[in-house]
Formats: structure tokens, C-alpha cells, sequence
């Protein structure tokens, strides 16, 4: 399976500049299921739990489930669970205006750190130190799954899916498919990463109680368990406080919801409030028979839940920067960063069609700045430094933020198999499977959003003696240069 790569590349520096900035065009390596959502849509994102299901619950255990929720307390009135395109979903049973209440899930019904406490699987979690909380719910789930008809879930558990097209349950040759991809760097750190919390719990927790887990768990098992809080989880529900909500988890995603009110809360129900719910709320007028909906992005999309969509804004490349420990300059830039909210690394998604993210720019020039431009590194410019930068520095400077992306762009792009204009007549086949049809657009936005990068600095390396550089706007403020740009001479 391919390691992650690191890509770092050595642009054409001019003379007395310090190393190239380090360049990472892969998925942040993140801690699973301590994601946060991209910042635009923080507010927004709440579980897409459906996912393309290789089969579909049948109408039996829907109807098990909605009379286990009903008898358990939960209020489910205003939409019901349904067999849709995406595998699972709520649909309206009527039409229901924006802000009205449509379920109210008991936290005795939650899959969270409480459950796992109050479960016989508590003793044993606890004395293993500290697991991490989704380490501890999946297991939950699979000893839960072990109970059979026995376990408080078993209704809810009989209508997961047990396998959906999220890149995680792909095959070493469907995976060849995302051959350069940014996904498959993510889907390959996500495997590799439940492995090896998996090989953690199996000896300490799963072989040691065989009489809480008496069948045989793989790492097949453990990863379906992951795959299932990864696409179910709210994004607000996730590192300590994790929570897995039946019922509410059957959202599935939609585009076409943008607003950035969040759709839910947890608060108190009963006498003095001491009953706890989440409660679930329309962000939008929905009509009788539609999916109760919310939003979700493509490698995103294919990696949480298993499918995409043709929109250019689901097309997204993560450029991530690094100041380099081998910088001459390397404290003094970092210190720089932090002061201005930022660190060692950076990350920024560039959307296809939309502007570059604000201060990618920014951070761009202090990683590349160097040489005579240095001084603007000195005690006395750090409270100041980063709004110079905010401009252009030097021509130096801006060459070589305009070489180091390039050449980027160009590396990250020789990595695929296909062009652009071959993935897109494949588009056009109607054979294709879903899991081929995701590889191929995934892999065609990641291309031209790396093309629509390296036209930006390509296009803006053409236009660098037509800017105006710190040594001019600071000679204009000293009132040494005239707006025209002519050197005014004073005379006695």
C-alpha cells in the first residue's frame, strides 16, 4: 500500500535566498475522528450518514427500528427512515417549515463514552488506559454486535450498512484507480491508522475477554465499526465528546443547503430539564416525501461516505506549507506565525473556480523570504512584518513563490495515470461501476484545480515588474518617489 508522500521540491531560488518551503501536496495527516470540518462550512456540516449501501435494510427491520426508537422515548413524528438513493434516509412525512423540531433522540440511546462506562465493556476500557473515545465506542459496537438480539441496539444495529463505497473498504486494485491522488494518501494514512489502533486493543482488550467478544474480531470488523462513526458522527460530536445518535445519523448530505445555523442541539427534556436529548431541527422548508437533508465535499464525499458529485465546488486541492527546520531563519519565521494565528504548517484548500485562500499568499512570502529581504525578519519589524508581507516584498521574493508553486503543481500532476481529457470521456461510458466513477471524479478535480493553481502563479510571474515592492511603497511614504514613480529631487 503506498505511504503518504511528501513532496518537496526544490524551485530555482535566486541567489542568497534561504531553502525552498516545504511543500506537502497530500491530505493533512489528521488524528481520525478529531477532524474538524473546513472552516466555511464549520457552522454546517453535520453527518452525511447514508453512503451508497451495498444492500438495503428491508422494510421489517425499518419498521423494527422506528417501533424500538418509539418505544425507547424517542420522538420521531415528523420523518421517517427510508430505503433512498443514497442507501438510507429521513424523509418527511408532511410538509415542514424551517426550525421545526422533527426528532428527539434520548441519550439513552446514544453510542458515547457514557454507554461504553455503563456497558461491561467499561471495566475493561477503563483499566487500559486511556483509549481514545472512538477506540472505546467502536468496540462498543462490536461487542454490541456480538449480543445479537440481546443488545438494547440490536434494531438499530440490524439497519447499518455493512460495507458502503468509502475508499477504505476498497481493494489494492480499486485503489490503483486514485493513483496520485491526494485521496488515496488520506485513505491509505486513515487504514494505516486504525490498524494500528486495532493491533493496541486486540491482544489488552478483545482476545484477553472472549467472554465479552467470544467470536473472532478482525481488523475488518474494527475498521467497518470505524467506517460507521467516521460517516455518522456529527462533526460537532467528535474527539471527547463522540456521540453516535441513531435515527439522527440517517441525514444524508445535500449542496443545496448553505446556511451556517447549526440544525440540532442537546438540552434538557422532563421534569427540570434532567432528561437529556438531541434534538433535531429543518434548516430549510422541506416538503412531504423529500429527504430531510444537510450539507457535506468530493475526496471528502468519497473517503467519509462513499460517492461524489459533479459540482466544481466538490473540487478541492489541500496545499499544505511548511517552514523548514533547516531555515537559517527558521525561529524567527515561526515566531512570525504564531504571533499571526498561524504555526510550522499550514494548510489551505484552493477550490476550483474560487480565489486563492486569504493569507496562503502571505505565508507563501515569509516561508520564501530570505537574502536581503531578511531584515524584515528583525526584532524590529515583528510587530509590523506581517502586513508588509500582505504585499509584495521584492521581485525575488514573489519569483520565487511563483517557481516553488509551479513546479509543485507540475510534480503533483506527472503523479496521475490519466489526463484530464481521457478521465473525461471515461465519464462518458455508461458502464462504469460507482466505485470507478468516483476514482475517476476525484482524481479529474484534483487535476484541475492543480491546473487552475499553476495558471494563477504562472500568469502572476508574468506580471512581477508591474508591481510595486516594499523599497517603493517605502520610498513614497518618505516622500523620495512620486506617484509616477519619478525620484523627487529637492533643491536649496
Amino acid at each position: 500500500m503506498a505511504a503518504l508522500h511528501h513532496l518537496v521540491l526544490p524551485p530555482r531560488l535566486l541567489s542568497g535566498h534561504g531553502p525552498p518551503p516545504v511543500l506537502r501536496f497530500s491530505r493533512r495527516p489528521r488524528p481520525l475522528l478529531h477532524l474538524l470540518p473546513r472552516a466555511a462550512a464549520a457552522a454546517t456540516r453535520a453527518s452525511a450518514a447514508a453512503a451508497t449501501a451495498v444492500s438495503a435494510p428491508s422494510d421489517a427491520a425499518l419498521q423494527n427500528f422506528r417501533r424500538w426508537l418509539s418505544s425507547q422515548g424517542a420522538d420521531t413524528g415528523s420523518v421517517a427512515p427510508a430505503v433512498v438513493p443514497e442507501g438510507l434516509g429521513l424523509v418527511a412525512a408532511r410538509d415542514l417549515p424551517r426550525g421545526e423540531v422533527v426528532a428527539e433522540v434520548p441519550k439513552k440511546l446514544w453510542l458515547d463514552a457514557d454507554a461504553v462506562a455503563a456497558s461491561d465493556l467499561g471495566r475493561v476500557c477503563g483499566s487500559a488506559g486511556d483509549l481514545r473515545p472512538w477506540v472505546s465506542v467502536s468496540l462498543l459496537i462490536l461487542r454490541e454486535a456480538a449480543r445479537g438480539g440481546d443488545s438494547l441496539w440490536a434494531p438499530y444495529l440490524a439497519i447499518l450498512p455493512r460495507q458502503t463505497d468509502s475508499t477504505i473498504f476498497w481493494s489494492e486494485e480499486e485503489l490503483l484507480e486514485i493513483q496520485g491522488t491526494q485521496l488515496l494518501s488520506t485513505t491509505t494514512g486513515v487504514k494505516e491508522y486504525v490498524q494500528s489502533e486495532f493491533d493496541n486493543v486486540e491482544a489488552e482488550i478483545i482476545n484477553a475477554n472472549k467472554d465479552l467478544f467470544p467470536g473472532t474480531i478482525t481488523f475488518d470488523d474494527f475498521l467497518w465499526a470505524f467506517g460507521v462513526l467516521r460517516s455518522r458522527v456529527f462533526p460537532e460530536l467528535r474527539g471527547d465528546k463522540l456521540a453516535l445518535i441513531p435515527f439522527a445519523d440517517l441525514i444524508n448530505h445535500n449542496g443545496d443547503i448553505t446556511s451556517k445555523e447549526s440544525c440540532w442541539e442537546i438540552k434538557g427534556k422532563g421534569f427540570l430539564g434532567r432528561d437529556t436529548v438531541f434534538s433535531l431541527r429543518t434548516p430549510m422548508e422541506v416538503k412531504s416525501g423529500e429527504q430531510y437533508d444537510l450539507d457535506k465535499s468530493n475526496a471528502e464525499l468519497a473517503l467519509d461516505y462513499g460517492f461524489t458529485e459533479e459540482n466544481s465546488s466538490r473540487d478541492s486541492y489541500t496545499l499544505t506549507l511548511e517552514i523548514s527546520e533547516s531555515d537559517p531563519f527558521y525561529e524567527d519565521k515561526l515566531d512570525i506565525a504564531e504571533l499571526n494565528g498561524m504555526g510550522e504548517t499550514a494548510y489551505f484548500d484552493v477550490v476550483l473556480g474560487e480565489s486563492l485562500p486569504s493569507q496562503m499568499i502571505t505565508y507563501l512570502r515569509l516561508l520564501c523570504l530570505g537574502g536581503t529581504d531578511a531584515f524584515l525578519l528583525e526584532a524590529l519589524f515583528r510587530n509590523k512584518v506581517w502586513e508588509h508581507l500582505e504585499l509584495p516584498v521584492s521581485r525575488d521574493n514573489e519569483e520565487s513563490i511563483c517557481q516553488v508553486i509551479q513546479n509543485a503543481c507540475k510534480s503533483a500532476l506527472a503523479a496521475y495515470h490519466t489526463t484530464i481529457e481521457e478521465d473525461e470521456e471515461l465519464l462518458e461510458r455508461e458502464d462504469l461501476q460507482s466505485r470507478q466513477q468516483i476514482a475517476i471524479e476525484v482524481r479529474v478535480g484534483e487535476k484541475k484545480v492543480l491546473e487552475q493553481i499553476n495558471d494563477i502563479f504562472k500568469e502572476r510571474e508574468q506580471e512581477l515588474d508591474d508591481l510595486e515592492y516594499y523599497q517603493e511603497r517605502r520610498l513614497k511614504d518618505l516622500g523620495f518617489i512620486g506617484d509616477n514613480g519619478d525620484i523627487i529631487f529637492w533643491e536649496s
